[in-house]
């Protein structure tokens, strides 16, 4: 089973109310070969909800309380992201999850690039807090561009 993030499935639910529509993963979702899963509506986020990025450094950072989760106008959602990271974590579990398709540069979801903390759309190398939390647990994750790998 592949555990996949709900943008990707056309779910609208990504910070600014809209998806990130992928034909061949909504596909996979159609043939009950994946589970659509949203960290950040899990950690308690509504949808449309301000932006976020991590601040001083990347989500293995945010995982060591070396970093933060902070949004446009300065509010500290840490919490929020590391609750939706574990319950992830829970249902990746549970659904013996063999590989997991989370969305590039999220601070949840970003399985390689992630923004800077900057607001200012750069970006750098590094995971979202999910998707360093899936690896560290030792689960494949991969971003919707490496989806022709599975």
């Amino acid at each position: 089973m592949i555990l996949v993030s709900s943008c990707l499935a056309g779910v609208e639910c990504r910070y600014n109310g809209t998806h990130s529509y992928v034909e061949k993963i909504n596909r996979l979702v159609e043939d009950n070969k994946a589970m659509i899963v949203c960290p950040e509506l899990l950690g308690g986020f509504q949808t449309p909800r301000e932006p976020a990025e991590i601040s001083g450094g990347t989500g293995e950072d945010v995982l060591n309380g070396d970093a933060v989760i902070m949004t446009t106008s300065g509010e500290n959602v840490t919490d929020l992201y590391l609750k939706g990271a574990y319950k992830t974590l829970e249902l990746a579990r549970q659904i013996q999850a063999d590989t997991v398709v989370l969305k590039e540069n999220s601070p949840s979801c970003g399985s390689s690039r992630i923004y800077d903390g900057s607001f200012s759309s750069q970006k750098i190398a590094g995971n979202g807090i999910t998707a360093a939390l899936l690896k560290r647990e030792g689960f494949r994750v991969v971003s919707e561009h490496q989806i022709d790998e599975l």
